[in-house]
């Protein structure tokens, strides 16, 4: 029986949570705006996801905005006492389905005040503060001041962990003399390789990395390659890279996102697929 245990799990925020999470971004609708195109559907996949023993939730109040949060509610609500649902703030969706930069102290506040109650919850186990000086990547810049608004939320009890999302390895430095970071959420896949030393040395201290866009997100992953090994492994493509991810670091916490039930159990499969060595060699060479 295929079981996400294989992939192990790492300790993180008090938690020991599965390798294998779901992220819940895919549930709204297209271009993560307005209601999901089927909720009875959206709110299976949750309940799937659990059922399978994900216990790791990534998601954010502006999905939807307020949708995936509610979804999350209806379907999961009272929560399993070892689920560990991490959401993110620092950004808005604009009317016209445009990402926005949402960083003022009254903004964070309410982004809080926010995923708090669509969520049904009275403390959040962790935020992602996710920076918005370039929208598609990290961009230098001082997080200083949203940072400490965020912290100033952990001492009203609001918030119990910080992490920190589409940042550079000199913000996190930054940030480590304002809060405690226990992770950092940035693109990372097979093709997108830019945070491999960044990844190392946040394993080094025991704080987890956890990869968006694993197979590329809206521009998917091209790959004659990954391909071919999967076919060689008689595993889909998305099973592969995720395999890598497992492989390349323990600290490395999946989010694969669906809004398939069926999608959902081949993803979290992945689980259960080991790369051989010359396999990993091969794959490692698309990102150079």
């Amino acid at each position: 029986m295929m079981t996400i245990d294989q992939a192990g799990t790492y300790s993180f925020a008090g938690h020991d949570v599965k390798r294998l999470g779901y992220g819940a971004m895919q549930l709204a609708g297209p271009g993560v705006f307005g209601p999901p195109r089927d909720q009875e559907a959206a709110l299976a996949v949750l309940r799937a996801a659990v059922e399978a023993g994900v216990n790791h939730i990534d998601t954010s109040d502006f999905y939807g905005p307020h949708v995936t949060n509610r979804l999350i509610r209806e379907a999961l609500s009272p929560y399993p006492g070892d689920l560990l649902i991490v959401t993110k703030i620092g950004a808005r969706r604009g009317d016209d389905e445009s990402w926005l930069p949402a960083f003022a102290p009254n903004e964070l506040a309410r982004a809080v005040e926010d995923n708090l109650t669509n969520l049904g919850l009275e403390t959040l186990d962790v935020v992602n503060l996710r920076l918005m000086f370039d929208v598609h990547g990290p961009a230098e810049g001082s997080l200083a001041a949203p940072l400490k608004t965020v912290a100033d939320l952990q001492r009203q009890g609001l918030v119990r962990h910080i992490g920190l999302s589409n940042v550079t390895p000199t913000q996190f430095e930054e940030a480590r003399d304002i809060a405690a970071i226990v992770c950092v959420q940035n693109q990372y896949n097979l093709a997108h390789r830019d945070d491999d030393s960044f990844i190392d040395a946040l394993a080094a201290e025991g704080i987890a990395y956890v990869p968006f866009f694993p197979l590329g997100g809206f521009s998917p992953l091209q790959s004659a390659t990954l391909s071919d090994v999967a076919a060689q492994l008689e595993a889909t493509p998305m099973q592969v890279a995720l395999a890598w991810l497992l492989q390349r670091s323990p600290n490395i916490l999946l989010i694969p996102g669906t809004s398939s039930v069926a999608h959902l159990h081949e993803n979290l499969a992945a689980a259960s697929l080991t790369l051989p060595e010359d396999v990993v060699a091969e794959l490692d060479a698309i990102g150079r």
